[in-house]
C-alpha cells in the first residue's frame, strides 16, 4: 500500500521554515543555470538569424573573421564577374567589397568603452541585404561622413544616437540613420559609405571583405567551390550563413563556465536537500514507526521520502524559473572577434524544462540515502526514539 503524496505535502507545509531555505538554495542554482542558457541561446538566435544562405563571404585565405582579412580592390574586379552571381536593379553583379574595423564608444554598461563593428560598404551592400531597413532617420550618402547605426547600438551608446556625432579616421561622423535589422548580428554595427571610411582610414586599396548574392542555390554552391579553387584569387569563400553560424563558438567559454559553476552549486544543493531529509527522518522516527505498524512496507515509505525530497527540488525549480523570468528579452552583449554582438536573453519553454528536469535530478539525488535510512529503521527502535 502506497503513502499518499498528500502527507508529503503536509509535512513540507508543517516544516516551512526548512522547506523554504531548502528551496532557495536549489532555486539559485537553477536560476544561475537558467542565465546562463538563455545568455547563449539568445546568441545563438541572433547569429542564426543573420546571413542568407544564397548570399557568398569572401575573405582571405587563412581568415577567420571579417576583421583579420585583406581583400584588395584588383581581387574584386576579378570577383564579381564570376558566373553564378545575381544581377541587381541595374544590371550590375550584386558584388559589395566592404571595409570591416572596430571603433571604440563608451555604453550604458561599459563607460569605459566597447568595441563595435564599422561596416564601410558599397550601395550595392545595402540592397544586396534586403533583411535591413531603416527604422528612423534615412541611409547615409556616398561620399560624405555619415553614418547609419544598428538599432542595439542606439540604445545601449549615448553618443551613437540619431543627430549625434562620432569621431573617428579624420573626422566627426554625423548619425543620419537608424537601422533595423531584425534579430540579426548587424543591429550591432555601424553602416558607412565604403570609399569614405577608406579614405579616413588610410585603406583606400586593402579593405576586409567581399559579399556576393548567387541566383539560386545551385549556384552559392558552385560558386563556393569555384572560389575556393581559384588558385589566382588565393581567397577563402563560405556561405553567409555558414560565417555566422561559426561565430557562436564565442558562447563556448560562456555556456562552460556557468555550467561548471552551476554544477558546483547543484553539489552544495544536493547535500542540502540531504540533510533536510536527513533531519526529517531523525524528527519523524515515530512517525516512520506508526506507519510501519498500520502495514506500510519498508518500500513504500523509501518511496514515500524519496517524493518528498523530489517535491521540494521541484519547488526550488520553479522558484528558480520565476527569478529568471524577468531576463527574457533583456539586451545585453558579448564579445565575438575583438567586438561586441548585443542580443537578448531567450528564456524559452526549452530552458525552464531543463531547469525543472535538473532541480528533480538534485532532489532524487539528495533524497535517494535518507529514504533509504527511513525504510531501513526498525519498527520498535522508530517507536521509541524523541
Amino acid at each position: 500500500m502506497a503513502i499518499p503524496i498528500s502527507y508529503n505535502l503536509r509535512n513540507l507545509v508543517v516544516r516551512k521554515t526548512t522547506t523554504l531555505m531548502t528551496a532557495l538554495g536549489i532555486a539559485l542554482t537553477v536560476a544561475v543555470l537558467l542565465a546562463i542558457l538563455a545568455l547563449v541561446a539568445g546568441l545563438r538566435t541572433t547569429l542564426a538569424a543573420t546571413g542568407d544562405p544564397l548570399q557568398v563571404l569572401v575573405l582571405r585565405k587563412g581568415s577567420e573573421s571579417e576583421l583579420v582579412s585583406n581583400f584588395t580592390r584588383t581581387a574584386f574586379q576579378d570577383l564579381k564577374f564570376k558566373a553564378g552571381i545575381a544581377r541587381g536593379r541595374n544590371g550590375e553583379p550584386l558584388a559589395s567589397l566592404e571595409l570591416v574595423t572596430v571603433l571604440n564608444l563608451a555604453s550604458v554598461d561599459a563607460p569605459e568603452g566597447m568595441n563595435i563593428n564599422l561596416r564601410g560598404l558599397m550601395p550595392v551592400g545595402i540592397e544586396i541585404r534586403p533583411g535591413v531597413r531603416i527604422s528612423s532617420g534615412r541611409w547615409f550618402q556616398t561620399g560624405r561622413r555619415e553614418v547609419v547605426v544598428g538599432k542595439s547600438i542606439a540604445q545601449r551608446f549615448p553618443d551613437a544616437r540619431l543627430g549625434k556625432r562620432i569621431a573617428f579616421g579624420r573626422g566627426e561622423w554625423e548619425v543620419v540613420g537608424i537601422l533595423d535589422a531584425g534579430r540579426s548580428a548587424q543591429n550591432s554595427e555601424i553602416f558607412a559609405d565604403l570609399n569614405q571610411v577608406a579614405t579616413d582610414l588610410n585603406r583606400p586599396e586593402v579593405l576586409s571583405s567581399a559579399l556576393v548574392r548567387a541566383t539560386d542555390a545551385v549556384a552559392a554552391q558552385a560558386l563556393l567551390n569555384d572560389i575556393n579553387n581559384d588558385q589566382r584569387l588565393n581567397m577563402n569563400a563560405l556561405s553567409e550563413k555558414e560565417y555566422y553560424a561559426l561565430q557562436t563558438q564565442s558562447a563556448a567559454p560562456i555556456e562552460f563556465l556557468g555550467i561548471f559553476v552551476s554544477v558546483i552549486m547543484a553539489v552544495g544543493s544536493s547535500f542540502a536537500a540531504m540533510n533536510t531529509m536527513y533531519a526529517a527522518v531523525a524528527r519523524r522516527a515515530r512517525e516512520i514507526g506508526t506507519l510501519r505498524v498500520l502495514g506500510f512496507s519498508r518500500g513504500s515509505i523509501l518511496f514515500s521520502f524519496f517524493v518528498e525530497s523530489v517535491l521540494l527540488a521541484g519547488l526550488g525549480g520553479l522558484a528558480g524559473c520565476l527569478l529568471v523570468l524577468p531576463l527574457n528579452g533583456v539586451t545585453t552583449g558579448v564579445g565575438a572577434n575583438f567586438s561586441e554582438i548585443a542580443f537578448d536573453f531567450r528564456v524559452t519553454p526549452q530552458i525552464m524544462a531543463t531547469g525543472l528536469a535538473f532541480a528533480v535530478v538534485l532532489g532524487a539525488f539528495g533524497g535517494l540515502f535518507p529514504a533509504r535510512s527511513a525504510a531501513r529503521k526498525e519498527i520498535l527502535t522508530a517507536l521509541r526514539e524523541i
